[in-house]
């Protein structure tokens, strides 16, 4: 598209000095000219034609002179707007006035028309990069837009209703919660119904940050829940889970699970730990412990392992709590992790607690380390208690 120019000026000479000059540019569609004779005529152009990219303006004009029309046009707040200010040499004052109150350049009369070609390319360049930068600006905008309903949608697919099986909220109690370090992250947890008696429960981190981190995360939820819900055991699903994750992985990426089913009248748990951080177990007697830790690789990674195993049991009371490595290593403005010894004086001092007061408190401690501190990792908690 043509570089459209409007020229200010009273002198009727200028317009045909100004068409003769850039006959070439204008033949060939590059610039577009139009012409008023005072500030006044130059607004009802401007309305006339609204993309105009470049003012050349005189200073003094009838009606209304160079500098209120800089006014006016600094009031339209456009930064494409390029005004070029016009005058006499012996007129400096007026120049730097208009220089000091956002004019882009100026020329001098008797206007040396090749330096005026100059200042023009110049300002289109300007123009150029305003146009680029008002195009970026536009584009992340609409990524934040979409980031932040991906995000609605993200949280939306994880359990966020307590207790999540109203029937056996008598036998056991359940909570969880994930913050994304982004707009969306590549933790989850999840919790299915696998029959009358048994409950599968999976907590995950993605390898990675963001939306691919996201992406993969939405693929290996809805992968383990539907091969979980089947209700096979936990090493088969993520034995059958990691061989698809793996064939399908792209930049190597990977997902820690922590996947178990616990049996609500027994309080029999058995599970399986791909690569994940060894959940703690609270005892009703107080005393805590965490689960040994996985021998079995991350999922996705290799195809062709087959996992393990463990078995638990809860007793009344007791209760497994579940966490992302984004819990303990939590950084401070002291650039110092949260650890796993505050974690297991926060679990000390909420073992008798609920599910939900365990991981609101968890969260808070950790909040409270971290301070001013950004946070680098997503913070997902997830507890279950036997009744």
């Amino acid at each position: 598209m043509a570089v459209k120019i409007l020229s200010v000026d009273d002198e009727m000479d200028l317009e045909l000095l100004l068409t003769q000059y850039f006959r070439r540019k204008i033949r060939k569609g590059e610039y577009e000219f139009v012409f008023a004779h005072n500030g006044l005529e130059a607004l009802t152009m401007m309305v006339k034609h609204p993309d105009i990219e470049i003012i050349l303006s005189d200073i003094n004009m009838p009606e209304m002179d160079g500098l209120t029309l800089l006014a006016k046009v600094n009031e339209m707040r456009n930064p494409a707007l390029k005004v070029i200010m016009v005058s006499a040499y012996g007129d400096m004052g007026n120049i730097r006035q208009a220089m000091n109150n956002g004019a882009f350049d100026f020329a001098t009369k008797p206007i040396d028309l090749d330096d005026l070609s100059v200042t023009i390319e110049k300002a289109i360049e300007q123009i150029n990069y305003v146009h680029q930068m008002q195009k970026e600006h536009t584009q992340l905008e609409s990524l934040k837009g979409d980031l932040a309903i991906a995000s609605e949608i993200q949280q939306a697919i994880l359990p966020r209703v307590f207790p999540p099986f109203p029937d056996l909220a008598p036998k056991i109690d359940i909570a969880a919660s994930m913050t994304p370090a982004k707009d969306v992250g590549g933790d989850f947890y999840d919790l299915f119904r696998i029959d009358d008696n048994r409950v599968g429960f999976v907590i995950a981190d993605v390898s990675g940050k963001g939306i691919p981190a996201a992406i993969f995360m939405a693929v290996s939820r809805t992968l383990i829940r539907a091969t979980g819900i089947r209700g096979g055991s936990p090493a088969d699903c993520i034995t059958y889970s990691n061989r698809l994750l793996a064939q399908e992985s792209v930049d190597c990426m990977f997902v820690t699970v922590f996947y178990g089913i616990i049996d609500v009248n027994t309080g029999e748990v058995t599970y399986c730990n791909a690569g994940h951080n060894p959940p703690y177990i609270l005892k009703h007697k107080g005393d805590i412990s965490p689960l040994p830790m996985s021998t079995d690789p991350m999922a996705g990674a290799i195809d062709g392992i087959t996992y393990h195993e463990g078995t638990l049991k809860l007793e009344k009371g007791d209760a497994l709590v579940m966490f992302t490595d984004g819990v303990t290593e939590a950084m401070s403005t002291a650039n110092e992790e949260f650890g796993e010894q505050r974690l297991e004086d926060t679990l000390e001092d909420v073992a008798m607690h609920n599910c939900q007061q365990m991981v609101e408190a968890i969260k808070a401690d950790v909040a409270a380390f971290a301070g001013e501190a950004e946070q680098s990792d997503d913070i997902t908690v997830l507890a279950l208690k036997r009744l």
